[in-house]
């Protein structure tokens, strides 16, 4: 039994503890809080992008009037190289700093502070010959403070040049102490060598992941390979290839294929989403594994393995990255069934358990089973999953939509995503999951790089300017980057049914300018929009069939989508996705706002017509303030649509805005010595 009572010559625990804690909290005594971003205590990393500054805030302070001075750490991952950089002091105890990640890579960061006496002392003193005040003891002081910051350094050269000051600074009259000891030569030996007192680090390393660039912006296009030939004939990746300059020429960066695996026969889908196939339906591309194969495997008559390494091959000659959709679902023909059992859902009855959301029911889909019975993970299943995305990887692609994620755990994706980044960091991962915030954000926080959103759904001033408000202002802005697709193959919003061309170049400006990261799927460019009636869903779905689309039909707004594309490529502020800014527009139709970079000089303006059905003639105020400038200043403007340049005179001006014409407009400013094209 433990004896409470110490022993003659012992400590008792409770004053070693009591000791120890005392040690503990003395070495913390500059105050390190409100970091931004800190994401769930340091428990996931904050995004950004390597080759861009990743910028740090906290509170740090410490008691009375002390002098403080703080500092980032960071450092790659593994690496023990670590780097400091200086904070600057912003207002009210708040702090900021940074460091640009030079490689697509993960980071850790920290924070320290410290009394730094001598710049304090520098202050004080200074104040006081100002005041002509005595200061023979400050000129003591401050040489006290060199001999011991001396004491304190290690060997090296800044040990040597502290010597050589505190034998400059220990004789001579105050004056000639006082001159040495506050010039700038000084006060930079100081600042780089000299004591850091009460020096504290906050007590946990955070992390960051630095994405490559098409991560965090990134235009997307979405098609079904199979409708790439003429006619009704089934496509091939060959046909794909010919497609190719098609979308090069539109602007986009990734070419998105829905899955591209054998389809199953069991319960396979007709036309419309039918229950029966009739003879020649092709099925869902979602419901995936036949006797061909899995997910790993091709549909036979798309091609073979090497006809689509050349697509991949030949989809980089023309500037594009290839995407897929990685959908865990499988038929019930996926061979894995027949040789792991062990991975699917099975019902009492010994029947396999069909996906649900009831009332609706999947009778073409079969539930994988992600946890065993101890609740121990079905770990060969998770690996599998891991080495088919290394597959693809290995085949060149590096981009995929996950469909559904919020459907499986947690944990698994996390996994998941950690083991490909490890071989293949620069992978991008969009979860498509159309589900409660919190579970949206909860996929970002563990490794997705994009998100589906509720863009699809926000369709007036107010609906937009919150929700933009919110991804580009709060917390989520540093792990949750959306990717505002337009219409996706499983939705046809409204907005887009009814009101045609007008509708469908609205939604292009809005989605390709307020984000970094957007996507339309195929058919969009002609404002196809016919609906299954009462329901957000494409009539005759390419889903269930192959279409022969007529891409120069009357009515596309192709031209749009060159347009906008080649905006975002040449404005460096479209890069950055927090910048937006929302300005007023005199007229709740017209959503009115900003895309700013002072440090590139780049300054975009936007007006987006909300209402597709009728015209607008507003007023707006010019931000004439952005720059500094007073309300009767002066800007100059380029026509971002057209091109011409002219100049707006004062803060207050109007302009009209019309659904069929002009249902958006675009200027780039030019602030006084700012560069001109």
């Amino acid at each position: 039994m433990y004896d409470e009572k110490p022993r003659p010559g012992e400590t008792g625990r409770d004053e070693i503890d009591s000791a120890r804690g005392l040690q503990h909290l003395a070495k913390s005594r500059i105050c390190i809080e409100g970091i931004d971003p800190e994401i769930d205590g340091g428990r996931f990393a904050a995004k950004c992008v390597a080759g861009r500054r990743f910028t740090i805030q906290a509170d740090i302070f410490g008691e009375g009037h002390d002098t403080i001075r703080a500092a980032l750490l960071w450092w790659r991952q593994g690496s023990e190289e670590v780097h400091e950089e200086p904070m600057r002091f912003l207002v009210n105890d708040r702090w900021e700093g940074g460091f640009t990640p030079p490689e697509n890579a993960l980071y850790r960061y920290t924070l320290i502070g410290w009394r730094d006496d001598f710049l304090g002392w520098r202050k004080d003193t200074t104040k006081k010959i100002a005041a002509g005040l005595n200061v023979d003891v400050e000129a003591e002081i401050g040489h006290r403070l060199v001999a011991n910051s001396r004491d304190h350094a290690p060997e090296g050269e800044g040990r040597a040049a502290l010597e050589s000051l505190v034998h400059a600074t220990n004789h001579g009259t105050t004056d000639e102490r006082i001159s040495i000891l506050m010039n700038d030569e000084t006060l930079a030996l100081m600042t780089r060598a000299g004591r850091r007192y009460g020096l504290t680090r906050h007590d946990r390393d955070l992390a960051v992941w630095a994405d490559r660039e098409l991560a965090a912006f990134s235009a997307w296009y979405e098609m079904f390979p199979r409708s790439a030939a003429p006619g009704l004939r089934h496509g091939t990746f060959r046909d794909v290839i010919d497609r190719l300059p098609y979308v090069q020429d539109l602007g986009f960066d990734v070419l998105y294929f829905t899955p591209i695996h054998p389809i199953g026969r069991t319960n396979r889908k007709g036309r419309n989403n039918s229950l029966k196939a009739e003879p020649g339906d092709v099925g869902s591309p979602y419901a995936i594994g036949s006797d061909e194969g899995g997910h790993t495997a091709i549909h036979p008559e798309l091609g073979t393995i090497d006809d689509f390494d050349a697509l991949v091959a030949e989809a980089r000659n023309h500037g594009l990255e290839i995407a897929l959709d990685i959908a865990l679902n499988a038929s019930p023909d996926h061979p894995w069934i027949k040789e792991h059992p062990d991975w699917f859902e099975w019902r009492p009855d010994g029947s396999i358990a069909y996906a649900e959301n009831p009332p609706k029911k999947y009778e073409d889909i079969v539930n994988f089973r992600y946890y065993r019975e101890d609740g121990s993970p079905n770990a060969p299943f998770w690996e599998a999953v891991r080495d088919m995305f290394l597959y693809w990887a290995d085949h060149g692609v590096l981009n995929f939509r996950v469909d559904n994620p919020h459907t499986k755990p947690f944990p698994f994706w996390e996994w998941i995503i950690d083991e490909v980044r490890a071989k293949y960091p620069g992978t991008v991962f969009l979860s498509e999951a159309f589900t409660r915030p919190k579970m949206m954000k909860r996929l970002a926080k563990l490794g997705y790089n994009q998100s589906y959103s509720y863009f699809t759904w926000r369709t007036t001033k107010p609906e937009l300017t919150e929700y933009l408000t919110e991804l580009t202002q709060e917390e989520c802005r540093h792990f949750m980057r959306p990717n505002f697709f337009v219409n996706t193959p499983d939705i046809n919003p409204h907005f887009l049914q009814d009101s045609g061309r007008p509708s469908h170049r609205i939604r292009l400006a809005l989605a390709a300018t307020l984000a970094g990261n957007y996507g339309v799927y195929n058919g969009f460019e002609i404002c196809e929009g016919t609906p299954l009636p009462g329901k957000e869903e494409y009539l005759d779905s390419e889903k269930y069939e192959i279409k022969d689309w007529d891409f120069d039909r009357p009515g596309h707004i192709k031209d749009d989508i060159r347009l906008i594309n080649r905006i975002r490529r040449q404005h460096a502020a479209m890069r950055d996705f927090t910048n937006l800014e929302f300005f007023d527009a005199h007229d709740d139709a017209v959503l009115y706002y900003g895309r700013f970079d002072r440090e590139a000089d780049s300054y975009l303006l936007f007006h987006v017509l909300l209402d597709p059905h009728a015209g607008r003639e507003f007023g707006f105020d010019l931000p004439l303030w952005r720059f500094d400038l007073p309300d009767e200043a002066s800007i100059e403007v380029q026509d971002a649509v057209h091109g011409n340049h002219f100049t707006w005179h004062g803060k207050q001006h109007r302009l009209t805005l019309d659904p069929e014409s002009r249902p958006y407009a675009i200027w780039r400013l030019i602030p006084p010595g700012g560069a001109r094209d």
